[in-house]
């Protein structure tokens, strides 16, 4: 799952200038406030961050970077938890007012339709620790081309297996929310065999698919690597985005790191109303609580303007 780049001066430079603090005011000379909370949810993937400690540990590290909403890649099922386990993480979480909006770490993807039958009971069986945690959520992805099907036969397996999957979860809450499928693409570069690599094709699946509760997982890392012309598919395709992952490229390092104008994208984000989450799925260059700020700050910025 595991998902370059500036010397350490340079990134502590950055982190320094990208500081949370009040945006400076504009050089004609009115001072700006900075808005009680950025126009959309943030979250942070937790796979990119704090892996040495504790999982509860990690989560007070998110908290102290000033995020409320944490992404899961099914940790509770690569470390089997117990009762006693899935407990501390809710009261940790609690405490902490952490919410877990979405999580990851289905074995099977939606495009083999040889597959599909263990998909869905997998997706069944996760159904139950994501109530247990309250988190609403979860991502699914295609899963790699199958070899001897054609690349039709397995766009229509996406719908297929989506559209029952959608059925499993029609009119399903938790925590209050519909119970969404988020679906995600990945770059050739990080995985050769992977079905799924451009954004207009999963967006074609999830039109498809036409379900309120089968959403696309917009990762701007992923495109900019596969295909660019990021905004204007936010322009056309807001509607069925239904969560957004942020790294920079190359390297997969913070927004401002690399070629991606994410101040733009933000900004473009405020003005289409966009309400779901953005998360950072990045590898930090210097301190994570640090960058993790600077991050936020970033969003602040760009809805001041």
């Amino acid at each position: 799952m595991n998902r370059r780049t500036f010397t350490q001066a340079l990134a502590t430079a950055a982190l320094a200038a990208a500081a949370p603090r009040l945006p400076a005011a504009p050089l004609t000379g009115a001072a700006q406030p900075q808005p009680a909370a950025p126009p959309f949810p943030l979250s942070v993937m937790l796979w990119t961050v704090f892996n040495d400690l504790p999982f509860e540990e990690r989560l007070a590290k998110v908290a102290e970077a000033g995020y409320t909403n944490i992404e899961l890649v099914g940790e509770y099922n690569a470390k089997n938890w117990t009762e006693a386990d899935f407990a501390r993480a809710n009261a940790a979480r609690k405490r902490l007012g952490i919410s877990f909006d979405a999580t990851a770490g289905l074995k099977n993807g939606v495009s083999d339709p040889g597959t599909r039958d263990a998909f869905l009971a997998e997706l069944n069986a996760a159904l139950t620790p994501m109530e247990t945690l309250s988190c609403p959520a979860m991502i699914v992805l295609s899963g790699d081309v199958v070899p001897g099907l054609t690349r039709d036969a397995q766009h229509q397996a996406s719908i297929e297996t989506l559209k029952r999957a959608a059925a499993l979860v029609e009119g399903r809450k938790i925590a209050g929310q519909p119970v969404r499928l988020l679906l995600e693409c990945i770059h050739l570069e990080e995985r050769p065999k992977y079905f799924l690599t451009s954004a207009a094709e999963a967006i074609d699946v999830v039109r498809a698919v036409n379900h309120p509760q089968v959403q696309f997982l917009y990762d701007i890392f992923h495109e900019q690597m596969s295909y660019g012309n990021l905004i204007e598919k936010l322009d056309k395709h807001i509607d069925v985005i239904g969560l957004i992952h942020i790294a920079d490229v190359p390297g997969r390092h913070e927004p401002g790191s690399g070629e991606i104008n994410y101040s733009n994208i933000y900004r473009k984000l405020a003005q289409l109303n966009y309400r779901h989450n953005v998360a950072m799925e990045f590898m930090p260059t210097g301190d994570p609580v640090a960058t993790l700020r600077a991050a936020k700050a970033m969003v602040w910025q760009a809805a001041a303007v």
